[in-house]
């Protein structure tokens, strides 16, 4: 069986992880070809893992002489399906989908009516067309059951979604740079301070002035913590300012894009994710990986991996007041918080593996084939 994946190759967050690891992984199984549009970050650390990957440059996102390019390669190196991943990737597959009778997937990494909040041009163009092409994919991948039922309740058929939940590699060995030199580098002094971490784009969906209201209240009462956030995006001049008008500037850091997630996690005591909105974070699956323990809000599948008190914490979407009750119990209670994130790892290497999220796709492959032959 041959399988040809397309993306944009301009992802840089939990996509891109997503989809390098999955096709690495999927090549133990079958043969597998990844194409993206851009030559970038996302191509080059493919080339790095040794994937089949490949380059059909699209000039501006409109540039549809790709089309042609790719129609001929489905046909010349006999693809028996096509599974594209986001917005771009899945306007592209719909536009081919009319010119070749291969079976068309896509996976939902996000609420695609959430994407492109930063823009109200992206919002209104992008969101729209990505809604309108996700009507003609013949099947879907959700990242967590709660996509699915969101997906269902939107009117895609039921039959036709799969639910495989994100996993990660745990027996890849790890770069990662020493807590004094990573935290070094940014001249932060850490001595007898525990850490609370956040990592993500600096986003409206990714909500950080939870992070920041939270922290305040912390730091109200002691002066043993320091806070860091790790991502860049447009809201970063105003989480900068809030953090100054809040007067917690000298123990919040701003770190911006890190390239070493597994170092950012390594430094850290405390994981924390504030969003509105997720499928099934890796951010939340690198740290557990590094054994950190977990405070999040209780979205997408989050809940399906973290159980409230026993591995991490959830907090509903936008509540400091619960965020900050959950961080002095684990501030205060570091041992305790550190089974916590021994426990997060467990469930993990049981539950959420790569070796399973790749076994789930060659399965759901093998069905979409079988069905195929039925029609």
């Amino acid at each position: 069986m041959k399988i040809l994946h397309l993306i944009s190759g301009g992802d840089t967050g939990g996509a891109k992880t997503h989809v390098l690891s999955l096709v690495k992984e999927l090549s133990k199984y079958l043969q597998v070809k990844l194409v993206c549009f851009i030559e970038d970050e996302f191509y080059r650390e493919g080339k790095q893992l040794g994937i089949d990957i490949e380059v059909i440059k699209q000039d501006k996102r409109y540039d549809l002489s790709i089309i042609k390019q790719l129609k001929n390669k489905i046909y010349e190196e006999n693809y028996d399906i096509v599974h594209c991943h986001g917005a771009r990737a899945n306007f592209v597959g719909v536009l081919l989908k009319r010119l070749i009778n291969k079976p068309f997937i896509t996976t939902i990494h996000s609420d695609y009516r959430l994407d492109f909040k930063d823009s109200f041009y992206k919002r209104i163009v992008y969101t729209s067309i990505n809604s309108m092409s996700l009507r003609f994919f013949d099947y879907y991948i959700a990242i967590s059951s709660n996509f699915k039922n969101m997906l269902i309740n939107r009117g895609f058929k039921e039959k036709k979604i799969f639910t495989v939940y994100n996993g990660i590699d745990l027996k890849n060995e790890l770069m990662i740079t020493s807590k004094e030199e990573f935290l070094g580098n940014y001249n932060i002094g850490y001595k007898n301070k525990k850490i609370v971490g956040i990592m993500g784009r600096l986003d409206l969906v990714k909500n950080h002035e939870v992070f920041l209201q939270a922290a305040y209240s912390i730091l109200k009462n002691r002066d043993d913590v320091i806070f860091l956030i790790a991502g860049d995006g447009y809201e970063r001049e105003r989480l900068i300012k809030m953090s100054r008008d809040l007067g917690i500037e000298n123990k919040v850091h701003f770190l911006g894009f890190v390239k070493e997630p597994y170092s950012f996690f390594n430094a850290i005591d405390i994981n924390v994710l504030t969003s509105k909105s997720e499928s099934f974070p890796y951010v939340i699956l690198e740290g557990a990986r590094l054994k950190k323990p977990v405070i999040s809000t209780n979205v997408g599948g989050i809940g399906d991996l973290v159980e409230h008190g026993v591995n991490g914490y959830l907090f509903n979407i936008g509540s400091a007041k619960e965020l900050t009750k959950y961080l002095n119990l684990m501030v205060e209670n570091i041992t305790e918080a550190r089974q916590m994130g021994e426990k997060l790892y467990k469930k993990v290497e049981e539950e959420f593996s790569l070796e399973n999220m790749a076994s789930n796709h060659y399965d759901i492959y093998k069905n979409i084939k079988k069905q195929e032959v039925i029609k």
